[in-house]
């Protein structure tokens, strides 16, 4: 039960961990975990600002002897992706995540658990309530809606902060400082069609795409996991080849920064054709799980028949809608050349959305070289142009480029060798952080993004290893300790 992370250590972080997991914070819905930090803020006569977009400003005066020192910005987002599993009964607006203790691991029973970025909040939090730590001047600040579009870290104006060093608490991986991450842009094409009746004779199908570990398309993207959008298109193309079958309507993917993991379709086709169609499909779904048995075991490919729909979209504009979903790039599109194990580009075909009058896809590109994102930005563009869709290309985020001289980075590597006994790998990442969109808009901040181990961010199966978190905890407290005078 959630309760039983209250006997973890460090206990200060974790009864915070625990009082986070009782807030409903879903993307888009904040208002009750920003009421939360700003009480708690109060509680302890601290100074607040909460701006336009919702992010939370604290600030908390150095502890005696510290003034001296360099101000430092701790940062992290309010937001939690919200995902669970199919048959999993919650409502992420209202109700609270079930953490549990799963041997060396804290988990979700069937949700996302929130530990991105929880955790980080969680350490935040403890650092300010804290009456024994040292510090010099302390800014905290709480960005909202990180997860489905940075529209804190883009809104955030200058002149709020005043701090030297900005240390971002989300980052997934112990034992790494990251210096450096991608850029992204979102890419929307949208398919207008009429609608047709169905043919006499026709019978309904219905088609399910389950069981997929999805993942952060930044962090997991290079894992060769399948994406729910691309096989559901494949088994859909098949099926009107081989049987002409059309479709009623489509739902795959949530969010655009998470690989889709679910994608359901209701469609039509002859009757006489109907025990051949589910046939191939079955034939097909072996094909495509054998193909991803590794990467993919609890795939589920369903087809049965249906309610007969009344209405089926225009032959034409589906037929196109499959090719330009075929010919769309997904995946990883290059491996950096200068970092070893880094992706340098990829797109993530995160969602395919049927409305009264529209088909609307969206995904994700992101890429630490600019000019490649454009590249890629221009393939996708041309398939779904060539193919009679209208493509916007927009919420783009600048990347972060590293800075291997930090004078915090520095400090932290040495930090972390005394205090561990080995040196910290110094990366940068593929996902998109918020020191990139902060940065821009304070050039000059020193910056280094860190946190404890964290697997499957953005999907149900997500996790946060136990011992990593008081690793972490125990690195920034000391690099707090240890942060050089102005």
């Amino acid at each position: 039960m959630s309760r039983d992370i209250l006997s973890l250590e460090p206990q200060e972080v974790w009864e915070h961990f625990f009082s986070l997991t009782r807030i409903p914070r879903p993307s888009g819905h904040e208002e009750k975990i920003r009421r939360f930090i700003t009480d708690f803020g109060g509680s302890l006569g601290l100074k607040i600002v909460v701006d336009d977009v919702g992010n939370v400003i604290i600030r908390e005066p150095a502890t005696p002897g510290m003034e001296n020192r360099k101000g430092v910005v701790l940062q992290a987002h309010l937001d939690m992706v919200p995902q669970k599993n199919s048959g999993t009964d919650h409502d992420f607006e209202n109700d609270p995540i079930n953490a549990v203790v799963d041997g060396e691991w804290v988990r979700a029973d069937g949700t996302t658990l929130g530990a991105d970025n929880g955790i980080g909040v969680a350490a935040i939090l403890a650092v300010l309530s804290s009456t024994t730590l040292e510090h010099g001047p302390l800014e905290v600040l709480f960005t909202s809606d990180e997860e489905s579009g940075m529209t804190g870290a883009f809104g955030l104006k200058p002149g709020l902060l005043r701090g030297d060093i900005l240390l971002n608490l989300d980052s997934e991986d112990e034992g790494k400082l990251f210096i450096g991450c991608a850029g992204g842009l979102i890419g929307k094409a949208t398919f207008r069609y009429g609608k047709q009746p169905v043919p006499e004779g026709y019978t309904g199908f219905g088609i399910r795409i389950s069981g997929l570990r999805g993942g952060h398309s930044g962090m997991d993207i290079h894992l060769g996991g399948g994406n729910a959008n691309k096989i559901m298109n494949r088994i859909l193309y098949e099926g009107y080849v081989r049987h002409g079958l059309l479709l009623a309507s489509i739902d795959g993917g949530s969010l655009s920064n998470a690989i889709p993991r679910e994608s359901t379709a209701m469609g039509a086709a002859h009757a006489y054709n109907a025990e051949h169609l589910l046939k191939d499909i079955a034939m097909l779904a072996g094909d495509i799980k054998n193909e991803l048995s590794t990467a993919e075991p609890e795939l589920v490919i369903e087809a049965e028949l249906a309610e007969t729909p009344q209405m089926v979209i225009d032959k034409g504009v589906f037929l196109a809608m499959l090719k330009a979903v075929y010919a769309c790039p997904n995946g990883v599109m290059r491996m950096s050349g200068e970092v070893k194990g880094l992706v340098e580009t990829s797109n993530n075909l995160a969602t395919v959305k049927s409305g009264k009058s529209t088909i609307t896809f969206e995904c994700l590109i992101r890429s630490s070289v600019d000019s490649a994102r454009d590249d890629l930005q221009t393939m996708i563009r041309s398939v779904f142009d060539l193919a009679g869709a209208e493509t916007v290309f927009d919420g783009g985020y600048p990347g972060w480029k590293p800075s291997p001289d930090s004078t915090i980075l520095k400090i932290m590597r040495e930090t972390y060798k005394e205090k561990f006994g080995k040196t910290p790998e110094i990366k940068a990442v593929h996902a998109g952080l918020e020191c990139g969109i902060i940065g821009s808009t304070y050039p000059g901040l020193d910056m280094i993004s860190f946190g404890p181990t964290i697997r499957h961010p953005h999907s149900p199966d997500e996790k946060v290893h136990i011992a990593s978190v008081e690793k972490f905890w125990d690195f920034l407290v000391e690099t707090l300790r240890k942060v050089p005078e102005a």
